[in-house]
Parts: C-alpha cells; structure tokens; sequence
C-alpha cells in the first residue's frame, strides 16, 4: 500500500501562484520529478479545479489579487477536508498569518524563494505524514 500510495506520477498537485513564471517554473520542476502538476493563476481558478480534480496536494500563494489564498484555503477544506496537504507558501514571512493558516488545515507554510529541493523534501514527508 505504501509504495502504491507515494508513486509520484499518481499524486497530483496544484501550485496555485498569480506570477505565471512562478507557476511555470513549478510545475515544469514538479512534472520533471513525477508528480502530475496542474496550474492556476487565481484564487477564483484554483477553487474551480480543486472540486473538478481533486488533487492531493495544494502549493498556495497567500498574497494574491481578489481572492486571497487564506480565502481560498477556507473554501478549499469546506470543498473537499480529504486533501490533506495544503502548503501555504508566501514572499512575506508573517508568523501570525503562518499561524492561522495551519489552525485553517494548511499543513505547512513556506516561504518564498523556494528552494527546490526543500519543496520536494517537504513533499515526500507531507505525503509520507499522511500514509502513516
């Protein structure tokens, strides 16, 4: 079962970000390593695709125009609370907005530049945290 469960090509993640290089640049990275990565450039979007393909794992921008990854979070968990993994990434680092976003079901809260291979790390143990 455990095998089955982190075989990277059968996950499928999100990166939800308003700079299109951002979104770009991870997914290509994400696709490179296995995942099945998708996209969205609004908060608006990523609700959409998040009740249409159920991916396993959510890489949130917090600041972005209209509606803002807190409040796509908050629809997020009232659409599906099995999607376990919601990382909230940010430009900001803000320890309070961190903190609520963890109390909301986000699983972590990372800071941007993102080093890549610190992303893939958080996500083999975000998804391993959640077999177990």
């Amino acid at each position: 079962m455990l095998k089955k469960y982190l075989k990277k090509n059968t996950r499928k993640i999100l990166v939800v970000d308003d700079e299109p290089a951002i979104c770009n640049m991870l997914k290509k990275f994400l696709t490179k390593k296995g995942y099945k990565a998708d996209i969205a450039l609004s908060g608006e979007e990523a609700v959409k695709k998040v009740k249409k393909d159920k991916p396993h794992v959510v890489l949130l921008d917090i600041k972005m125009p209209g509606m803002d990854g807190v409040e796509v979070l908050k629809k997020i968990k009232e659409i599906d609370k099995k999607i376990p993994i919601v990382i909230m990434v940010t430009a900001v680092a803000d320890d309070e907005l961190g903190r609520i976003c963890l109390e909301m079901g986000a699983v972590d809260y990372i800071t941007k530049p993102l080093g890549l291979d610190y992303l893939e790390n958080v996500l083999i143990i975000k998804l391993l945290d959640i077999v177990e």
